[in-house]
């Protein structure tokens, strides 16, 4: 048999929940939801509303007392704020009446006195000031059920596409709408035109000096008239009717480089879209048309913001072509000899001078996985190397003054210097950066797309 000694001890509250019940409602003016809270960690499945009307009546059973229903509008500790949860509910709904969304957060900002009543409340019943859950915890669960019946979305916990704060003592219903984020390859078909906007580095991206329009840049402002960015979110952000994006790419090329072949990864950000659900294969052919031959993009998707950050950070390799001209004359077997020895060799670059102002200065170490050569004639080749990301190729093949080693350059004996150069391939090392949990379906996660399943 149990002792009945020992289960009076098991937790504050729990060896006779009705005499508890009967000093809760000492206390003062209640509600169900009130009454009901210290015990939510009791029967689950009840709300407390639920468990506090139980409480009420059970009391009023034992005590073979008149039933008197628990206070609303009067309720000491929350002073009402359950009677407001559907008009919160209907505020929400309304702050984002204009935007497509498909899930959802609330959170609250309770009022001090309101949260210090909660304490006082189990404290004056002699219970754990703890027991059951705060106040905040169950008004941002009854809203936030309240407006997922009212709008028909649903609650995300982790990165919803709204977030809505609801500030009790303010009056005020805050609404912010997360960014959307698509996912896409690019190629860069021009030279000349640099990944992301390039601000004039005279003017400060003003165009003007002084009174007069900046020199350097005609007064528009940046180095480079067109980007890559330039060419393709604004048609993303247009379509999302967004108020501003972020060009997120994985690496970027140099700017007299040009993206080849199977493109590079990147995502675009959209500030506060209105719209998230799009026809990508309609987006893909209106930023086509944009960017005029100059720019253009394929296997486009809605993403997760996860994307932003393994664009950024997963480990990758590039492959590349580049046209090389020697300072000097090279035979086939002296360059075959020299590329042999360059191909699976491990590359130590100390920063190379090009990009020494913006780059900190350090050896980096990279491997050239494979390198081919073909001799067009004794001053000219083509060479692909297929590279570490970050291996810095132009200084592969001219060795930067020594900083680079080993060097094509280095190895011939000849300068060597890359006339142009073209990415053909930007791949995960591991893995492809397309994997499946990335994408979204019908606008929204996969978490929420399995929880319905």
């Amino acid at each position: 048999m149990s002792d009945p000694a020992a289960d009076a001890d098991e937790g504050p509250g729990f060896a006779d929940v009705l005499d508890t019940a009967r000093a809760l409602l000492a206390t003062g003016p209640l509600c169900d939801h009130c009454l009901g809270r210290p015990f939510a960690e009791r029967s689950f499945g009840l709300g407390n509303h639920e468990r506090g009307r139980g409480l009420r009546v059970a009391v009023a059973l034992a005590d073979d007392a008149d039933f008197e229903p628990g206070a609303t509008d009067d309720c000491w500790v929350c002073e009402g704020v359950f009677e407001r949860v559907d008009e919160f509910a209907e505020r929400a709904a309304d702050a984002v009446a204009d935007y497509e969304y498909a899930t959802y957060q609330v959170g609250t900002r309770v009022p001090p006195l309101a949260e210090e009543n909660d304490r006082l409340l189990r404290e004056d019943a002699g219970m754990d000031p703890d027991a059951g859950e705060p106040l905040r915890k169950e008004l941002n669960r009854e809203v936030g059920k309240r407006v997922g019946q009212v709008t028909g979305t649903e609650v995300d916990f982790d990165r919803p596409h709204v977030q809505f704060l609801l500030d009790v003592d303010a009056d005020r219903v805050e609404a912010t709408v997360n960014s959307a984020h698509v996912y896409g390859r690019y190629r860069k078909l021009e030279r000349d035109i640099p990944q992301t906007e390039w601000p004039c580095s005279d003017c400060r991206g003003s165009g003007r000096q002084g009174r007069e329009p900046c020199d350097t840049c005609d007064g528009s402002g940046y180095l480079y008239p067109e980007s890559v960015q330039q060419l393709t979110a604004p048609v993303v952000e247009e379509v999302m009717e967004g108020v501003d994006s972020t060009f997120h790419g994985a690496g970027r090329e140099d700017v007299d480089a040009l993206m080849l072949g199977t493109g590079r990864p990147f995502v675009i950000e959209v500030d506060e879209p209105r719209r998230r659900e799009i026809d990508v294969q309609r987006l893909e052919s209106d930023i086509n048309a944009f960017a005029d031959g100059k720019v253009e993009v394929e296997g486009l998707r809605l993403c997760s913001h996860e994307m932003v950050a393994r664009v950024k950070e997963l480990d990758a390799t590039k492959r590349y072509r580049a046209a090389v001209e020697f300072g000097g004359d090279v035979s086939e077997d002296d360059l075959a000899a020299a590329v042999a020895e360059l191909d699976g060799a491990t590359v130590e670059q100390y920063t190379p001078n090009r990009v020494d102002h913006r780059r900190a200065s350090m050896t980096r170490t990279r491997v050239a996985h494979e390198v081919t050569a073909e001799l067009e004639d004794p001053r000219h080749a083509t060479v692909e190397v297929h590279g570490d990301g970050g291996l810095y190729i132009k200084e592969l093949i001219s060795g930067d003054e020594g900083r680079t080693e080993p060097s094509l350059a280095g190895l011939l004996g000849v300068d060597a210097v890359v006339t142009a150069l073209d990415v053909l391939a930007v791949e995960g090392e591991a893995e492809a950066f397309e994997q499946p949990e990335y994408f979204l379906e019908d606008g929204r996660g996969d978490d929420a797309a399995d929880a319905e399943a």
